[in-house]
């Protein structure tokens, strides 16, 4: 087959000196060797986005002001030199004008979730990717992980039997007191409505939750009871939530996300329930895999030797080294990068790109957790106890 016979070129709205995730991003893209990164708008202060540009070493002429400035300049540079996509890591309310924007120019676009800031925004984003013809990419960075993936396909295969059950949680601690109205910039964006959107934890871990249970069963939520509590005084937004769950197919299940779960950091893990068995994952130990079965022991799948491969081509594909030599935060996120990106070179030359390619979240993966969000808020207002959730 034939090579794209360079690297594909990365520009970034958001990650500037202050960032964590927009770090994250950067070290994700350029893991496997295919990207490099050369512009920018990193900041909405000029001075901060010039600042990030010395510190990745870009020509100072491509360290932009703005992203509106970026799409003038980058538009003007021929093919080849110009960045192939642009990466997103803004706050929320950021997200839609700026993914609308680059992909009506004509650039590929991956985008930090949640995707947008409602649900209209997300009707137009899709609308406005299946128009283009362009990548579109969301870091759902759960579905990255190896054994999440060899997960998918043993439900998919049948090894479980018919799913009935699903349990998904994402419990963290950080924001159990007021740390909004100290100088926590990541606090502080999360919790104010207007950068965040209509839900606080469960905009932005509840839909990590929300889409690893679909992900991983192939099953749509179809309805909801929700309920959504703020237990910090004075917090505009949500910071706990308990949800139960019904799926397509007559699977039940319960969700339950919170930022106020004193002395957890990152607690993310599903469980699902087959009639012929389970399967348990936790994202703070993600390369292990557990199966439990009515009649036997429980088995523990570990990523990176022959037998996940041969199970599923998918966690192959999602793993770098072998076998007792741990990967996590950082090579999911660089898996979505990685497809996306392969994505992106296929279509460069002509080609159709593989189901492996392919593997990544979508459009449709952010108009998913948009939904979720909105009818999670709708439902806790409810008096009604079942609140269905849209299919799209």
């Amino acid at each position: 087959m034939a090579q794209l016979k360079r690297n594909l070129k990365m520009g970034m709205v958001g990650g500037g000196p202050d960032s964590f995730i927009g770090d994250v991003h950067l070290k994700a893209a350029r893991l496997d060797g295919g990207v490099d990164i050369v512009a920018g708008a990193f900041s909405s202060d000029p001075k901060k986005s010039k600042k990030k540009g010395r510190e990745l070493n870009l020509d100072p002429k491509r360290a932009y002001a703005s992203y509106t400035e970026m799409i003038e300049k980058e538009s003007q540079l021929p093919e080849g030199e110009r960045i192939d996509f642009v990466s997103i890591v803004t706050p929320n309310h950021v997200h839609f004008p700026v993914a609308r924007d680059f992909l009506l120019a004509g650039f590929n676009v991956i985008c930090d979730k949640p995707m947008t800031l409602d649900t209209d925004e997300a009707r137009e984003l899709k609308k406005i990717v299946k128009k283009s013809k362009k990548v579109f990419a969301l870091t759902h960075n759960y579905t990255g992980y190896p054994m999440v993936k060899l997960a998918k396909d043993m439900i998919a295969k049948g090894d479980i039997g018919k799913v009935r059950k699903i349990v998904v949680q994402y419990p963290q601690g950080w924001l159990a007191t007021n740390l909004e109205e100290t100088d926590q910039k990541q606090a502080a964006w999360r919790t104010d409505p207007k950068k965040s959107g209509a839900a606080g934890c469960i905009g932005d871990i509840g839909t990590h939750a929300e889409n690893l249970a679909e992900y991983v069963t192939g099953l749509p939520i179809t309805k909801m009871c929700a309920d959504l509590n703020t237990f910090v005084k004075g917090r505009r937004l949500d910071d706990d939530g308990n949800i139960l769950l019904h799926f397509e197919d007559g699977a039940k299940g319960v969700l339950h996300a919170s930022q106020i779960s004193v002395g957890e950091e990152n607690n993310h893990a599903i469980w699902v329930y087959g009639e012929k068995g389970g399967l348990e994952w936790h994202q703070e130990h993600p390369n292990y895999l557990y199966q439990k079965t009515p009649d036997g022991p429980e088995q523990v799948w570990k990523r990176g030797n022959d037998y996940v491969a041969a199970k599923s081509p998918a966690a192959a594909r999602a793993s770098r080294l072998p076998s007792g030599h741990p990967e996590a935060f950082f090579e999911a996120f660089a898996n979505i990068y990685k497809n996306a990106t392969d994505t992106m070179r296929a279509h460069l030359l002509g080609k159709k790109p593989t189901a492996l390619e392919l593997d990544f979240p979508t459009v449709d993966d952010g108009l998913r957790g948009m939904l979720f969000i909105e009818t999670t808020v709708k439902s806790s207002k409810s008096k009604e106890k079942w609140t269905k959730m849209p299919r799209r």
